[in-house]
């Protein structure tokens, strides 16, 4: 989304965690632009805790290597730790590398701006966590990745000011170069690579309320682009079930790709 060369990507996900740049001193004076960081560095260390905990508490870390399945959870989870350190435990090399060039904040919602909810619907962003992300978006370009709906995510977040990219990247409007948070909303830059399969994606929504309908606590949210199936309040005994279900879906649709997220 954009063409300069020296940019520094903060990517903000759930437990917080970055890929560090590789080598950096430690930054030992401080710019304008550098205070400006510290302070909105302590002001997400406030408010973003509650996220961490129940992030921690909802979303255990995924095991994707199945020879890490016998290691002891703390060891997986220190292992995971050092190959996503925290991007507030990085912040000092995060300045360093930022000097002379442009930083971009890419930020995820839910566990991240929001908490994990049983009903996604539900999904609400705090007060205090939308003033953060509004001071931010004054100093910083600033974008919101997810697989919901954009306009979904639009409804919680309420900031014009921003990048929203929905349906994992396939539907992102951002502001104009006049946008205010309290303008009229008019949007600057529209991206739809996909467009062609929106009366498919709906074929599929439809086809997947009918087939879970019989499992009780399973959701089927329509993303635009994409479809989600929601499992958190399904007993696990019918997670089986509502995989089949998917599954018998999905063969009559080979363009259309399966993937997994948190009991999604």
């Amino acid at each position: 989304m954009t063409n300069q060369q020296n940019v520094v990507v903060v990517d903000v996900k759930p437990h917080g965690g970055v890929k560090p740049p590789l080598s950096l001193p430690v930054a030992k004076s401080f710019s304008p632009q550098d205070l400006k960081l510290l302070l909105m560095k302590k002001r997400f260390e406030t408010e973003n805790a509650w996220v961490l905990d129940s992030m921690r508490a909802s979303s255990p870390t995924r095991i994707s290597n199945p020879t890490t399945t016998s290691l002891p959870e703390t060891d997986v989870k220190s292992s995971w730790i050092v190959h996503h350190p925290s991007a507030l435990n990085m912040f000092e090399q995060i300045v360093t590398a930022s000097k002379g060039k442009q930083i971009a904040m890419f930020l995820d919602y839910d566990g991240t701006l929001s908490p994990i909810v049983e009903d996604p619907d539900r999904a609400f962003m705090p007060r205090e966590m939308r003033a953060a992300v509004r001071d931010v978006a004054r100093y910083f370009p600033t974008a919101i990745l997810t697989g919901r709906c954009r306009d979904k995510v639009y409804s919680f977040v309420k900031l014009s000011g921003l990048y929203y990219a929905g349906s994992h990247g396939m539907d992102i409007k951002g502001p104009s170069k006049s946008s205010k948070d309290n303008n009229n909303g008019k949007q600057g830059v529209l991206f739809q690579p996909a467009s062609e399969f929106l009366p498919m994606i709906d074929e599929v929504y439809k086809a997947l309320v009918e087939k879970t309908k019989s499992i009780s606590g399973a959701k089927v949210e329509n993303n635009k682009f994409c479809v989600s199936v929601h499992y958190r309040c399904v007993d696990e005994k019918s997670w089986a079930t509502i995989a089949e279900q998917v599954r018998s879906v999905l063969n009559h649709y080979p363009k259309l790709k399966l993937t997994q997220g948190r009991k999604v």
